[in-house]
């Protein structure tokens, strides 16, 4: 360790430490070595090279910072509080406790000046990414000559760890190959894992890794040296036309006599006898814990008032963008509050023959395109299949940022975090395809979007045994309960190609999570609505398709595909003078949204014979068919063969629908 340092640089930068280690050490929880590490990284980007307002932490044009190594939260929260954010001492003091606002990994929404939930490594990195991409789009659309409304960098630390995720590898080769601009990392190089060190199973050479992908990278030798460090950051602002990494030799647990450049400074308290040694070896000269030295107060009182200066600047610029460009203002004010009109919803399409729903889906996107102007998204790499492609747009590109059509590659992981970003950003309706079976790969991003409720939509093709001939590698058996698991997500699986109108129509007004639509390859009917309830009852969920008269025998239920297998089947058993009511049930999640009272019309509980079908397992379908109903499903893995081989097979047939039900009706007492 050099020798202390008495300059108000480093008694704020000690001052994040002190801060750092106090609260996790009261919390008795945490992770103390990163934020020792890497303080005059946060203190060099919030008080000197950021643009950003702590009095209004949602001003578009400001700065952002991403800490992808989230756990290190507490470096964030700190430089938060000294920068003048709603995020006062107290907060700091109840770190990681109950209702406070200083949680253990950051989250978006709950802490003033966090730009998005990390912690799951390799997220933060890839999801920064996705925030460039929409800023760059939407800066095409409205930077005019002598007006950059949008214009500004982004920030961030990733670590060791971000780095090894295969996420990272996803999102920086993205980020290479289309040259996305003013987006700089730090990586805080410590060379310590939880484990060990990290040459115990890490020895990439990061710099040539991330020159291959098209990135510049400069290093810095000892993060210490603020100089040193400013003038990387200022060569690396100076050539952000591409994505900058600045690889930050640090000192995980910095100062720590006893535990720094060791694993155990990683995930654990320090002690209350090493931090106190620490602060005597960082030459911190005062005992209360806490404490912030009266001039570090002022030292960083200024930044509010630059911020606002900075703020109002822009403000000017775009009071006389408005003159100048009404329209654009226009767009540019509603965009950014949520408001994406109404005329789209006049130019709905509607469908009366035979279709997959995947392909209903294209034709509702390429309807709507010309009027939801940031609408904006692709798949990986599966857009003939699943229909993603928006036909009058250009794509997306290092030479095209005004392109609508995202190649995100084959890099689902890396899709779902840059749609985050997107939508993290604002103003854009991001959305992203591909099969049903891969939604895996891309789970982790998706799990953080409905964590955060954000407005992304994930276009689901392929959805079931029904792909056929790829067989069990590709048929999605298991995906569809595991993904209605995941609290704040909306799963649409619509039966015709006017049910994905309706679908479509949810996804895009929905502001509560991300909704994920699931679309058959296959043909399906469409059904007829004269004799039929319209496909606009979607927007419950569940809905009487086709009614009995008087009460029913029995309830049949399904989703998608196997809608209009039921609904052939309740003709069957009406025939026999058995009469079925037919629900179509594309959504759980809008449903358990609808009143009580609709519940029990949709479903009277005096009807206990209830059968549901849906080609997938059966997890989750207990509830709506209750005790005295039962299930048609998948209880093993698919196999390879045309499509209806495989329905027959596994038992989704009239003749099965109508046995079962049968024999549900003889033992409902």
């Amino acid at each position: 360790m050099t020798e202390p340092n008495t300059s108000i640089e480093q008694l704020a930068i000690n001052t994040i430490r002190t801060l750092s280690i106090d609260a996790v050490q009261k919390a008795n929880s945490g992770h103390p070595g990163m934020p020792l590490g890497c303080a005059p990284i946060a203190y060099l980007l919030y008080y000197k090279l950021m643009k950003h307002n702590p009095s209004n932490p949602e001003w578009i044009n400001r700065d952002r910072f991403i800490l992808s190594a989230g756990h290190g939260s507490m470096l964030l929260y700190s430089i938060l509080h000294l920068s003048g954010y709603d995020l006062s001492l107290d907060d700091i003091k109840n770190f990681r406790q109950w209702g406070s606002k200083t949680p253990g990994h950051p989250e978006y929404g709950h802490t003033a000046g966090v730009e998005t939930t990390t912690g799951p490594l390799g997220q933060g990195f890839a999801t920064a990414i996705g925030m460039a991409v929409a800023r760059d789009f939407l800066a095409s659309i409205f930077n005019k000559d002598g007006f950059n409304l949008i214009d500004h960098y982004i920030y961030g630390i990733c670590s060791d760890g971000d780095l090894m995720e295969g996420i990272s590898h996803e999102a920086a080769s993205f980020a290479g190959h289309h040259k996305i601009e003013k987006i700089i990392f730090f990586y805080d190089d410590n060379r310590i894992t939880i484990e060990g060190k990290t040459d115990l199973t890490y020895s990439d050479d990061v710099q040539k890794r991330f020159e291959a992908y098209g990135w510049n990278v400069y290093r810095v030798n000892d993060v210490n040296n603020l100089s040193e460090l400013e003038n990387a950051a200022n060569l690396a602002i100076k050539n952000s036309d591409k994505p900058c990494l600045i690889i930050t030799r640090t000192h995980i647990g910095y100062g720590s006599p006893n535990k720094q450049d060791s694993a155990s400074a990683h995930g654990a308290p320090l002690g209350v006898e090493e931090v106190k040694l620490t602060k005597k070896n960082l030459g911190w000269n005062y005992e209360e814990e806490f404490f912030i030295p009266e001039e570090v107060k002022k030292h960083f009182a200024g930044i509010k008032e630059c911020g606002n200066e900075a703020e109002e600047l822009w403000r000017k610029q775009f009071d006389n963008y408005k003159k100048k460009f009404p329209s654009e203002a226009g767009l540019f004010e509603k965009i950014f509050n949520g408001d994406f009109g109404d005329e789209w919803e006049k130019h709905l399409p509607t469908f009366s023959e035979a279709m997959a729903t995947r392909a209903a889906s294209g034709k509702f996107l390429n309807a709507v395109a010309p009027y939801l102007p940031t609408l904006i998204g692709g798949s990986a790499d599966l857009a003939e299949s699943n229909n993603t492609h928006l036909k009058e747009c250009e794509s997306f590109s290092a030479d095209n940022k005004n392109g609508r059509n995202i190649h995100f590659g084959v890099r689902e992981h890396a899709m779902g975090a840059i749609l985050n970003g997107m939508s993290l950003y604002g103003g854009v309706i991001p959305y992203g395809g591909t099969f049903l079976i891969f939604s895996d790969y891309l789970r982790p991003a998706l799990r953080l979007s409905a964590l955060m409720k954000l407005r992304t939509i994930f276009v689901f093709t392929h959805d079931s045994i029904g792909l056929g001939e790829d067989g069990p590698t590709h048929q999605p058996i298991e995906q569809l309960p595991s993904l209605r698991a995941i609290p704040n997500v909306t799963v649409i699986r619509p039966a015709d190609a006017n049910e994905t109108t309706e679908a479509w129509r949810f996804a895009i007004k929905h502001k509560g999570g991300p909704v994920l639509l699931v679309l058959t390859r296959q043909k399906l009917p469409c059904f007829d609505r004269t004799r039929l309830t319209s496909s606009k009852e979607l927007s419950k969920g569940a809905y009487i398709l086709k009614e009995t008269s008087g009460n029913p025998d029995i309830i049949l239920m399904a989703s998608g595909s196997e809608v209009d297998l039921i609904l052939k089947a309740s003709d069957k058993l009406e025939s026999e003078g058995i009469k079925a009511r037919v629900i179509s049930f594309p959504s759980w999640e809008i449903f358990e949204m609808q009143s009580d009272e609709y519940k029990r019309k949709i479903f009277p509980p005096e009807i206990k014979a209830r059968l549901a079908v849906e080609t997938g397992v059966k997890q989750g379908w207990e509830k709506y068919v209750g005790e005295k109903g039962d299930v048609i499903c998948m209880k093993t893995f698919g196999a390879s063969a045309p499509d209806k081989v495989l329905f027959e097979k596994f038992g989704f047939t009239v003749e099965n629908v109508i046995n079962k039900a049968k024999e549900i009706i003889n033992n409902k007492s």
